[in-house]
């Protein structure tokens, strides 16, 4: 009985007339492209695929000219590749980039992969010029009798039309990349045209290896990966010079269809992919028929090298990678703004040489968390930086934190940020000793302790007024309330123990007699600034007496360090730094500025400061537990905040300058006490000398192994003993007379304006060091003249 067909019959005539119809298309699709534009323009006539020999008339004329008059607009723009961070041993830190690619000469890609990709893509490569006549009517033909659909643009079209897209992309036009790639339309003809004509204009100036090898270094191979280079080291854990004819050929069937047949997320895809290219290089002879049935036979075999962004938050050292992008973005050699600069570093391939020491590193970190662990109950941070002295590279940094992009802990505590830093305690103590030198004191001066003369919360303190600090860095009208960690008898004592005892009120008074704003000066020699919590920038550190003296101001690990190895470097200061040099792509090296180092202090001054913080680790110093293994010299000084919300221990050796820090470091401001952190347990109050101190000794004891034990030249007995010149009566005398005084003895003379003292106007009211204070040769004396 017949009757109507089933649904099932129905079904397979249904998908012939669709396969027919979408046979149609394709041809029209394909035919469209070409002949509207080629007949629109005389292009079919023009010679691009019939000779114009032997053809006349105006069309023909008109075509070529028309074709000819399209722009050459197309530039090969330089390729966005991965910059690569090297650590001072030439370990990889980070590879930023914003697309992972590795431009590679001609030279660094085989044979092998150029065949592959030749025999896939275009087997005609080497013998037609920018358009394949042939393929195109080979590729009419496959379509209109066959359910394949082929194309028929050249190696050289495709490179062409994604390095149009890469182009529009890179300069914001989403609009022109999308149009650059478009397959319908009749701006997708007009698109194709002028693409073709490029590619005509390309393959008159570049050979075909130039044009293959532009390619194979474009080109998107799939799981982020760009150029050949890149993907080759990616899939295969080896540079692409080492490519095999089955891993060529993997690489070169991704290509065309980067997902489909991405051989870690399709790896049955991309084998029939691979299989197909090798059978088409065996056909066109570029390998044998056993060297192709080889490579068909054998597995993928992918060693994969896992790389995520390439960025700092994937660094082995986060912290230290986002100090090196900072420094960058600063760098004028690298662009005129911010933005460009950091573009420079992700695009330009650019190869940065930093002074980080892996070993170094190793040490301060195991060191810190030890006693600092990452995460600890107590809300106790920590962190730490390693400098060498009279260069001032930077490296090693470390702090108890786990990285975190999306969270807070991306902050790096070491270095000077924006809101960033901490109160420096008694580390403040050394830049009074520098000026203390540099107004000529001796090292074996003494100063006058004063006695207690109130209290405090019950503890004894002295009260310093206006009349202890007068004038603009003075105390004005406040009292300012100086108590000791220890009983301290009043009377005179030597700088050397003032400093190993940390006694506040020697300094107080210290600090009184050399002038807050001397002090200050000697801050902004050292180059050390205080944090503007309020402002978000830094600035010099605040004049009045709780700042100068007990380090009440903010500042960062990274200036202190540098601070103290001005001081080991026989007062040299240099500039902070993470960089020894950068080179660009091309191996030339970028013209940074050099790194700016001048003569702080003199040397001798330099010398008489490390000898008074020597003290500091002696028998008596608040520091003693900290001396170095080996006998090795080092100086330092601990540091504590009231409250112990914040400590630290800052020391040098010759060969390298340690600063530690150990406090709170968010909006907790509950004191540290009576509480465990790692293996201490903190009892009345956390100091210097508790955590800081021992994280110092132990990280400096590694760090110097192996090294030769250097010592710290002894300053000359000028500078130990501070006898060679009495300042002067000079109260009452003209300036003309003061300073012909002076100079009679060899001491410079500066003046300061200032309506006080009861003298008359143009006398002298006052000198600076006093009358009677014995200084060297060659010292300052400040003259207070009344206006």
């Amino acid at each position: 009985m017949r009757g109507k067909p089933s649904a099932a019959a129905v079904r397979p005539a249904a998908k012939k007339k669709r396969r027919s119809n979408s046979t149609t298309s394709n041809v029209l699709s394909l035919l469209g492209a070409f002949v509207a534009t080629s007949v629109a323009l005389g292009l079919l006539l023009a010679g691009v695929l019939l000779p114009v020999t032997g053809m006349g008339g105006a069309g023909v004329k008109s075509g070529v000219k028309m074709f000819n008059n399209i722009p050459s607009e197309f530039a090969e723009n330089a390729l966005s590749q991965q910059s690569k961070i090297l650590a001072k041993d030439g370990s990889v830190i980070a590879t930023p980039y914003d697309e992972n690619r590795i431009v590679v000469a001609s030279s660094a890609i085989p044979k092998v992969m150029k065949d592959a990709q030749v025999a896939i893509e275009d087997e005609r490569f080497y013998q037609h010029g920018a358009l394949d006549k042939r393929g195109i009517a080979r590729a009419i033909a496959s379509n209109l009798f066959s359910s394949s659909t082929q194309g028929a643009s050249t190696l050289t079209q495709q490179y062409v039309k994604v390095a149009a897209q890469r182009q529009a992309l890179e300069s914001g036009d989403k609009e022109a990349a999308k149009e650059a790639v478009a397959q319908s339309g009749a701006k997708a003809y007009i698109r194709k045209l002028k693409q073709l004509k490029y590619a005509v204009d390309l393959e008159k100036t570049h050979t075909k290896d130039q044009i293959l090898t532009s390619y194979l270094n474009l080109v998107y191979f799939g799981q982020l990966q760009y150029g050949v280079e890149a993907a080759s080291r990616h899939y295969f854990g080896h540079p692409a010079k080492d490519l095999t004819i089955a891993e060529a050929a993997t690489l070169a069937g991704v290509v065309n269809l980067p997902d489909a047949t991405n051989p870690v997320k399709n790896p049955e895809a991309a084998v029939k992919r691979r299989n197909i290219g090798i059978q088409k290089m065996i056909d066109q002879g570029f390998i044998t028929e056993a060297q192709g049935r080889k490579a068909i036979n054998s597995p993928l075999n992918l060693k994969l090298e896992e790389n995520s962004s390439g960025g700092c938050a994937t660094s082995k050292y986060p912290y230290y990678c986002d100090y090196v992008t900072q420094w960058i973005a600063q760098q004028p050699a690298l662009g005129k703004t911010r933005k460009e600069r950091l573009g420079k570093l992700r695009t330009g391939g650019l190869v940065i040489q930093t002074s980080l020491d892996p070993k170094k590193m190793a040490a301060l970190d195991a060191n810190l968390k030890k006693r600092v662990p990452v995460e600890n109950g107590a809300d106790v941070q920590a962190a730490g930086v390693i400098i060498e002295p009279g260069t001032g590279y930077v490296e090693a940094m470390a702090q108890n934190t786990k990285y975190s992009v999306a969270g807070t802990d991306s902050f790096n505590t070491s270095v000077n940020y924006p809101r960033s830093g901490f109160p420096i305690g008694s580390t403040a103590k050394i830049f009074a000793i520098v000026e203390a030198m540099h107004q000529g004191r001796a090292v074996d001066s003494t100063v006058n302790v004063p006695r207690m003369n109130s209290t405090k919360e019950g503890r004894p303190v002295y009260n310093f007024t206006s009349q202890n600090f007068p004038g603009k860095c003075g105390q004005g009208r406040g009292v300012w309330s100086v108590g000791n960690d220890h009983q301290v008898p009043a009377g005179p004592m030597s700088l050397s123990k003032a400093t190993a005892e940390s006694v506040n009120t020697a300094f107080g008074v210290l600090v009184a007699q050399l002038g807050p704003c001397n002090v200050r000066d000697a801050y902004k020699r050292l180059g050390v600034y205080a944090s503007d919590f309020k402002s978000g920038g830094w600035s010099e550190i605040n004049p009045d007496p709780s700042s100068i003296v007990l380090g009440s101001g903010s500042s960062s690990p990274v200036m202190m360090a540098n601070a103290f190895a001005t001081v080991a470097a026989d007062g040299k200061y240099c500039a902070p730094r993470p960089v020894i040099s950068i080179k660009q792509a091309n191996g030339r090296p970028v013209k940074l500025a050099p790194n700016p180092c001048k003569q702080a202090m003199p040397a001798e001054e330099a010398r008489g400061v490390a000898k008074i913080f020597k003290s500091v680790l002696g028998p008596d110093g608040t520091a003693k537990s900290a001396a170095l293994a080996e006998g090795r010299q080092a100086f330092g000084k601990t540091g504590t905040v009231d409250g112990s919300l914040h400590t630290w221990f800052v020391g040098s050796t010759p060969q390298y300058s340690t600063a530690i820090w150990v406090g709170r470091g968010g909006e907790n401001t509950n004191p540290i006490k009576n509480v465990t952190i790692g293996p201490k347990h903190v009892g009345n109050f956390l100091y210097g000398g508790d955590i800081a101190a021992p994280v110092w000794k132990e990280t400096m004891d590694a760090i110097s192994k192996g090294l030769p034990k250097k010592a710290f030249p002894e300053p000359g007995s000028g500078v130990i003993k501070g006898d060679q010149i009495t300042v002067p009566q000079l109260k009452g005398r003209s300036e003309a007379d003061a300073k012909a005084e002076l100079a009679r003895l060899k001491l410079q003379a500066t003046v300061v304006k200032q309506d006080l003292g009861e003298v008359s106007s143009g006398q002298v009211w006052k000198s600076d060091p006093a009358a009677g204070q014995k200084i060297g040769e060659g010292k300052k004396v400040t003259l207070y003249i009344k206006p």
